[in-house]
């Protein structure tokens, strides 16, 4: 397999970023797409058709928006692969059905005959051989003080407003989310071990987990 950088990393890899609100996601994918000169993948929000109607009625809109989430996701994984790879991907597309879908039915937001055809669709498309399923996901953990901590100092108005209990349920969803997927390699990944922010150099020790955490897992696999 070709490489074309010094850490040993398939130039063609597909990594993908997951973690809660406010972990750092979009930093994370940022300065590993420069250290290792691959391309990014970013969700695009702006132009969701639904994110607006879903804010002010999320029982009517929930369905709609996740069924939205889960073709985009589903067409962008697709192209990626279809471009040969190279890739630092911010988000998953595991994360909405594992948590989000879940947590509207829980919720009563979703009822159980949507979000039983909503988790059948997911199943189709995405937990199958044929789907292209990333080479890594890096986790991004960290305590839950740590993560109200990174939410408060970036400031964003919708976030600051948001109550604190929606921030500890999310928390646990999320780790209860990790703790039993298998769709793909996994990585963990503590917010305190580097400071990407303040030292861009703090990313190669990570670059370095990465390489090595592939190649062991390659060699698993043979």
């Amino acid at each position: 397999m070709k490489l074309r950088n010094k850490y040993g990393i398939p130039s063609n890899a597909v990594i993908t970023i997951a973690g809660t609100v406010g972990v750092g996601k979009s930093t994370m994918t940022n300065a590993l797409a420069n250290a290792l000169h691959f391309r990014t993948s970013f969700e695009k929000v702006d132009s969701n058709p639904y994110l607006d109607k879903f804010y002010a009625d999320f029982e009517r809109w929930s369905f709609h928006l996740q069924v939205y989430f889960l073709a985009e996701r589903f067409k962008e994984q697709k192209r990626i692969f279809e471009y040969g790879g190279g890739f630092i991907q911010d988000r998953s597309i595991y994360e909405d059905t594992g948590i989000f879908a879940k947590m509207h039915y829980e919720k009563g937001t979703m009822s159980k005959v949507d979000y039983e055809t909503y988790t059948s669709l997911f199943e189709a498309m995405v937990m199958t051989p044929y789907f292209p399923h990333p080479d890594l996901l890096i986790y991004l953990e960290g305590s839950l003080d740590d993560i109200l901590s990174r939410i408060n100092e970036r400031g964003r108005p919708m976030e600051q407003q948001t109550p604190v209990d929606y921030w500890k349920e999310m928390h646990k969803r999320y780790e209860d989310w990790i703790n039993s997927f298998n769709a793909c390699p996994v990585l963990r990944i503590n917010i305190n071990d580097y400071d990407i922010m303040d030292d861009e150099s703090s990313v190669e020790p990570i670059v370095e987990r990465i390489s090595d955490f592939i190649h062991h897992t390659r060699l698993l696999k043979k």
